[in-house]
Formats: C-alpha cells, structure tokens, sequence
C-alpha cells in the first residue's frame, strides 16, 4: 500500500518538474522506491498462499510485463499526443495509485515455518544472513550476471532494429514479437515447471542459456537490404529471445521457497529484486558505450548474450552447491518447490494434498 502511494506521489510531482534533477528525484528515488515496496511484497505474498502450483501463479502474475509492453506503448503516447508529457505524468500516477488497494487485498498468512519472533536488527530483518548459505550465494551470483544483459533489449533492442535497416513500425514489431514471446512462455513455463518434470535448477539453466543466445543471435543477425524488408531473422531471434526471457522470469522467482524455505521468500524475493537491479543499472549504460565505441549494436547484445550465459552456467552449481542432507520420512507427493533444492533450515512445508504440513528435510 505504501509503495502504491509513494509510486503515484513520485509521478505527479514529477508533473511539476522544473528541471532534470527533479525528474531524476521523484521519478528514480521516489517512484522507484515506490515499485520496489509493492513488487517485492506482492510476488513473495504470492508465493506463499500457492504450494502446487506456486511457478504457474507467479507466472501469471509476470504476465502483466508482457502485456504492458504490447498495451501501454501506444497509450502512453496517445497520452503524450493529447495531453503532454505533464498531462501524461499525473494520468499515470492516477492510475498506479490503484496500487494502494490492491495491496490492501494482499491476506497476510501464517504457515508452518515462519520464524516464531521479528528478526533482530537491520542485517536480519534485511535478510542480508541469506547470502551465508552457499546454495542462495551461488544463486544470488548467477543472478546478478543475468541482470546484467537481461535488461538490455528492453533499452535497445528497438534502436538495433532501426541499425538493421529496419523502418519505424518494422522495428516497433520485433519489439512486440519479443513481449508477445515473453508473456506466452511465463505461462507455459509456469505450467511445466509445477509438472515436477525437471527439477527447476535445471529449467533455469536451460531457459538462462536460452535466453543468452537469444540475444548472441539477435546480435549477429545481419543487416536487412531496405527499410521496406520485414527483417524475418531478426523477428525470429527477438522470438527466441522472447521465449528465454519469458520462461526464465517466473523460475527465478518460484525456485526461492525451495531455497529459503517459506518464511524466507519475501525477503529472497526483494534481494533477488536488488541483485537483478544492480545488474541491470550497469548492463544498458555499458551497452550504449559499445554502441557509441563501436558503431552499432552488435557488440552490445554479444556482451549482454556472453553475462546472461555465464549467470547459467553458475545456475548449474546449485544442487552440489547445498550441504549434503539425509533426507527424513519423504512424503508420498514431494512439493513441488522442493526439486532438488533442500533448505538448509528444518522448515514445515504445505503438503499438496491438504492443509496439513508435511516435515521438510533435516540437514
């Protein structure tokens, strides 16, 4: 509720801007502030009030950054067209004030374990002990390379259409190829990853090198002979793209509960939010100076292609990353955020069946 109100505050002030450091201010400082209080909170309250089909929820939930990048696109600039980019800013902050009573929908739960008392100074009530177990300090490492090219096409994939010899609406179509890709594969991934086919370690590697070589082909793919040409390769790249990104959204964040446990996901949650944050605040820049140095684009998606394979590959170290466990009475469903990855903690687990909990490992 509270990032509702600030993400709104941050827009319309910024409506009243005189000057650059303003916007930087109320649009950086306190309308992001705003959205990192209500993501973070919203997507690890989700991830609790679901056990068996935890990947799927939250990939529905994702599917709104797909949806957005098709839908407020032309809005915003038939806003900007009818009442200026100020007009623009309070329409905006309008709307995300309605952010202030969905999260006064959000029914705080208490499951089987939580931690009995408040976390004890700021490192604890931070979740800063997390980055102790191995197992989450390899995923957090992984992470933060991923961020650092994940962001990038979001930046520049549109400008590097438009370097292909791509026309202004051709180029605005490999864009929506990419966010349709996006949004269809965070549901199909959700539903595949809750089937307990494959471990979700695994499916991140997968989807993470998916993703990496996405962007190295969209990278590579060669210049069209005119504006007029539909530049098929590189729509079918931005697809693939698409695809990677889109699958690999809700596995970051529907792998933590088997990592932390359940009364650790809300804080996991928001320090996977900062570590992909920091990656993406250096990635775009670093990508507009290849860009600057270079001429085009192509050594910037080959770079952001190169970070989210290495994050990947580091995704492969989780399993043997874990202290080694002996496993106690296993029950007859294992819950599907179990996987492979066992916390190190004793933690109490919604079993599928019913509302009764089921004991987690001992390590």
């Amino acid at each position: 509720m509270i990032g509702g109100i600030l993400t709104s505050l941050g827009f319309v002030f910024s409506a009243f801007a005189g000057s650059l450091l303003h916007l930087y201010l109320c649009l950086g400082v306190l309308a992001g502030s705003g959205w990192a209080l209500a993501f973070a909170p919203a997507l690890g309250t989700l991830s609790r009030y679901f056990s068996r089909r935890r990947v799927l929820a939250v990939g529905l939930a994702l599917t709104g950054n797909g949806a957005s990048s098709l839908l407020l696109a032309p809005a915003l600039q038939l806003l900007l067209d009818t009442f200026g980019w100020r007009g623009a800013l309070l329409l905006l902050g309008a709307i995300t004030l309605h952010l202030t009573p969905c999260g006064a929908l959000l029914r705080p739960l208490e499951l089987p374990g939580d931690p009995l008392a408040p976390p004890r100074g700021p490192l604890a009530a931070l979740g800063l002990g997390l980055f102790t177990r191995r197992a989450f300090l390899v995923f957090a490492l992984g992470t933060a390379l991923v961020g650092g090219g994940y962001f990038v096409p979001y930046v520049h994939l549109a400008p590097h259409a438009l370097d292909r010899g791509l026309g202004g609406y051709r180029a605005a179509l490999v864009v929506a190829v990419a966010a349709m890709a996006d949004a269809g594969a965070r549901l199909v991934c959700g539903w595949l990853a809750d089937r307990g086919w494959v471990p979700l370690p695994r499916l991140l590697v997968v989807f993470g090198a998916l993703t990496g070589l996405g962007l190295l082909a969209v990278g590579l793919v060669p210049v069209v002979g005119s504006e007029e040409g539909w530049g098929g390769s590189l729509l079918a790249m931005a697809g693939v793209y698409g695809l990677g990104a889109g699958s690999y959204a809700p596995l970051v964040f529907g792998v933590l509960p088997g990592l932390v446990g359940i009364g650790g996901v809300v804080q996991a949650t928001g320090l996977v939010m900062m570590l992909m944050s920091l990656g993406g605040l250096l990635g775009p820049p670093l990508s507009g100076f290849l860009r600057d140095e270079t001429g085009d684009f192509t050594a910037s998606f080959l770079m952001c292609g190169s970070l989210v394979l290495s994050g990947s590959f580091i995704y492969m170290g989780l399993p043997g990353a874990l202290p080694s466990c002996s496993p106690a009475a296993h029950p007859a469903t294992p819950p599907p955020e179990k996987g492979e990855l066992l916390p190190v903690p004793q933690v109490a687990l919604l079993s599928p069946g019913g509302p009764h909990s089921t004991l987690d490992t001992t390590c």
